[in-house]
């Protein structure tokens, strides 16, 4: 995986590599894909389940019980189930969003995917969603998987990353660029 683009040099990235290879060994990538799918939105909607992954105050054995809990609540595949019991008893599941990144970008390097980072400031509809896939594949001549992100802050707009590269179209930047300008 030297193409990664040193994705396996964060810790997040290891744990990400590992996950990813033994999901693919076991041809079970779809499965953890969508399980992991799931806890991002998770991470995204529940409170309760964010501080489990992130208070220093919950104990190692109560972050296991809970992990296996919220695993068997979610229906997850049983290597996404393991594997977040290894990072609740390592005290890693603080790490659970960026190796949900980094497994994101193994998979779809894996499927000879790019992938686009987008940041938006409301949820993108099923329609936004496959307009912005087509634009992005037709701008780089191949298939884009989007990893997408909201953030209410930009106030409008989308920002992509896509590796090294971002074309930053919110509004708050848009305003910002304006106010530097009549300043100027």
């Amino acid at each position: 995986m030297e193409n990664s683009g040193g994705i396996q040099a964060s810790l997040a990235g290891r744990y990400a590599t590992a996950l990813f290879e033994l999901a693919r060994d076991e041809k079970q990538l779809q499965a953890v894909g969508g399980s992991l799918t799931a806890l991002k939105a998770a991470l995204a909607e529940s409170e309760d389940f964010r501080r489990l992954t992130t208070s220093p105050l919950i104990s190692r054995e109560e972050a296991v019980k809970a992990v296996a809990a919220t695993a068997t609540a979610m229906k997850l595949d049983s290597i996404t189930s393991n594997f977040l019991g290894v990072l609740a008893q390592n005290r890693r599941l603080g790490q659970l969003g960026a190796v949900i990144r980094a497994f994101n970008l193994l998979a779809a390097a894996h499927r000879g995917e790019t992938t686009a980072e987008v940041t938006s400031a409301h949820p993108l509809s099923d329609d936004q969603v496959a307009a912005l896939k087509s634009n992005l594949k037709s701008r780089l001549g191949r298939d884009v998987a989007v990893d997408l992100n909201v953030d209410p802050a930009i106030l409008g707009g989308l920002v992509v990353k896509i590796g090294s590269q971002m074309i930053d179209g919110s509004i708050r930047t848009k305003l910002n660029t304006l106010a530097h300008a009549m300043k100027g």
